[in-house]
């Protein structure tokens, strides 16, 4: 049972998705038809909005986590981890549901290929929202798989003064209503595109911050770091080279990096150095959340790694 007593300010709250992922680690892709052995599967929690507040908790932030979860064992993991970390976690639970899962097959050079599972039961619901959730909070964070509750939480936050952040890689029915009410709209490298019908990146990114009056409009790009538009000139940040254990989780910790610092007050090409120094941080370890780490180890990455090489933004 949730308490109905108001909640205490917190500095972010997420509102989205969780997941327990297996990942299974292979020297490749495997084959159509191929049988190919394992050795090693690990079982961690994960999901994108859920991993973002962990990080930002973990980082000295105080955070509450909205959505829903199954009567299973997952739900267990996902509420214990919670409570470990001290993250105010705001759960509706489902009986008889399982918990979202995701299957990860993890490469060699650590990119990972998801294969997700969950109930329809378990897509978080507007009514399923109290408003001083939402209200209590310094920063909202959404993802898209549950947009109308998010479209909801959006509104609030926006009617309240509060900044909304968004982390989006599909074009999910009704998204655009809910891109109307984001303030920093970091998305998927393909997103914009998709989004806009645009051929360059670069335009889509120019077309999307015009059309919904986003103060940010970016995308993150993988080992070429991440494209922001701010309106008046374009900021390319090369990602960190780091030795690549595993991908997962690497676009949730940089939107949890993108948060930290715009709640720091921080300049935007900082917020998005520190965003992607904590992602690649992030892949040096197993699992979505395994290589979370401290904020020195973020700024000495910072300070000491070089970055990929890219081309000039043509603006």
């Amino acid at each position: 049972m949730i308490p109905m007593t108001e909640p205490l300010l917190v500095d972010l709250v997420g509102v989205g998705l969780n997941a327990t992922d297996t990942l299974i680690c292979l020297p490749e892709y495997p084959e159509r038809g191929s049988k190919v052995e394992y050795s090693d599967v690990s079982i961690m929690p994960g999901g994108q909005t859920a991993s973002t507040v962990i990080a930002c908790q973990t980082w000295g932030l105080a955070t509450r986590y909205v959505g829903r979860l199954g009567d299973d064992d997952a739900a267990n993991l996902h509420r214990r981890e919670f409570e470990r970390t001290g993250v105010d976690a705001r759960i509706i639970s489902v009986a008889n549901a399982l918990s979202p899962q995701s299957l990860i097959i993890v490469d060699a050079g650590g990119e990972r290929t998801v294969l997700g599972r969950r109930d329809p039961r378990l897509v978080l619901q507007p009514e399923d929202l109290d408003r001083a959730w939402i209200r209590n909070a310094r920063a909202l964070h959404v993802d898209g798989l549950e947009t109308a509750a998010a479209t909801v939480a959006a509104r609030w936050a926006r009617a309240a003064g509060i900044p909304v952040i968004a982390d989006l890689d599909e074009l999910y029915p009704g998204v655009e209503d809910l891109i109307d009410n984001i303030d920093y709209l970091i998305v998927s490298r393909d997103f914009p595109i998709r989004l806009t019908g645009e051929r360059s990146l670069e335009q889509a990114l120019r077309r999307m911050k015009r059309r919904y009056s986003c103060t940010i409009a970016a995308a993150t790009l993988g080992q070429d770091g991440v494209l922001a538009w701010d309106g008046d000139s374009f900021h390319l940040r090369p990602a960190y080279h780091v030795p690549v254990v595993d991908t997962t989780g690497a676009g949730d910790v940089f939107h949890a990096g993108f948060i930290y610092g715009l709640l720091q007050g921080w300049s935007l090409p900082r917020q998005l150095d520190f965003a992607c120094a904590a992602a690649a941080l992030n892949c040096t370890c197993s699992g979505a959340r395994g290589g979370i780490g401290p904020i020195d180890a973020i700024h000495e990455l910072m300070a000491t790694a070089s970055r990929y090489a890219v081309a000039p933004v043509a603006e």
